[in-house]
């Protein structure tokens, strides 16, 4: 922290409109929370457990589903102690923690978003050199690509906005530290913070959204051209949950940060951030899970076969 910071904490303002609602919010967010956390573990449990299951597109989804569990308890935990005993107060080291765990999750989570679109594509568009083009080395390395292309972006943009100047006010007009409205608090120049944000927000979801966008064009293309409406119609059904959760996710975030001007729309953000908070981690599994025979089939097997693992289990210990 520079000489011109006094802020030791910071408070976070929440949902005050309907803060009275506190209890009740509470409960609503705790069921989402807790439905989220079990339905994305279910997923990243059975990818492990299930051999059918050990494909590119499953560990990439594992992966992802892993994210959001990261996500979500790095922003609802706090959010649920607002709501129920509100308080408000989060400390200047605390806040920017969470916002580099949030931020760098998310940031990884879009360039993972772009890596199964572009499995998707090798999947459909070249599925006799798939094996051999998505391979578990290239898979291994792309996931690593995302993590390390995010972390210094990431980290980067988080120091260089915890050096700005905080004189006060120490209230943010949000639920959870963000970068927007911690810049929007700077009591110095943030012009540069600013802009920086601003950025790699457009490199890294524009660029994610280019790729997408391509990986699916040519699969549309490829599969209006197949011969069997059989095929077209599987083809199809393999892509659509996918695309559902990009729309989501990338209808939200690009309203929150890509925008030049982050003290805009503050208030706005807020209910687009509990989208991509609340939201979309708690679609994703369903998104994917519903539509899957595989994970269907995977998912009964093992439910069925529980009794059976406590049985021997509990003669093992007697």
């Amino acid at each position: 922290m520079r000489n011109g910071t006094t802020v030791q904490e910071f408070i976070l303002e929440g949902f005050p409109a309907i803060q009275h609602l506190g209890k009740i919010l509470f409960l609503v967010h705790l069921l989402a929370y807790l439905a989220s956390i079990a339905g994305n573990a279910v997923i990243v449990t059975i990818t492990c457990a299930d051999s059918r299951l050990h494909t590119p597109m499953y560990f990439f989804l594992s992966i992802f589903s892993f994210l959001e569990c990261g996500v979500v308890s790095a922003v609802i935990p706090k959010l649920l102690v607002i709501f129920l005993l509100d308080r408000k107060i989060i400390s200047f080291l605390a806040c920017f923690i969470q916002a580099f765990v949030f931020l760098f999750l998310g940031a990884a989570g879009f360039l993972l978003i772009a890596v199964m679109s572009l499995d998707r594509y090798v999947a459909i568009c070249k599925p006799l050199h798939y094996t051999t083009i998505m391979n578990p080395k290239t898979c291994f390395l792309l996931v690593t690509a995302c993590f390390t292309l995010a972390f210094p972006l990431i980290s980067g943009m988080v120091i260089k906005v915890s050096q700005l100047s905080f004189c006060g006010p120490h209230v943010i007009p949000h639920f959870f530290c963000d970068v927007g409205p911690l810049i929007h608090l700077s009591c110095s120049d943030s012009r540069s913070a600013e802009m920086l944000a601003f950025a790699l927000a457009l490199v890294i979801l524009l660029t994610s959204l280019i790729i997408t966008i391509i990986a699916y064009s040519n699969i549309v293309v490829t599969i209006v051209r197949l011969p069997s409406a059989r095929e077209k119609q599987k083809a199809f059904s393999t892509c659509s949950s996918h695309l559902i959760v990009l729309s989501l996710m990338y209808g939200s975030c690009v309203f929150i940060y890509v925008k030049p001007k982050q003290r805009n729309r503050l208030d706005s953000n807020r209910e687009a951030a509990l989208v991509n908070t609340v939201v979309t981690p708690l679609l994703n599994p369903v998104i994917y899970t519903l539509r899957n025979k595989q994970v269907h089939q995977a998912l009964r097997e093992t439910i069925s076969n529980l009794p059976l693992m406590f049985l021997l289990q509990s003669s093992d210990f007697i």
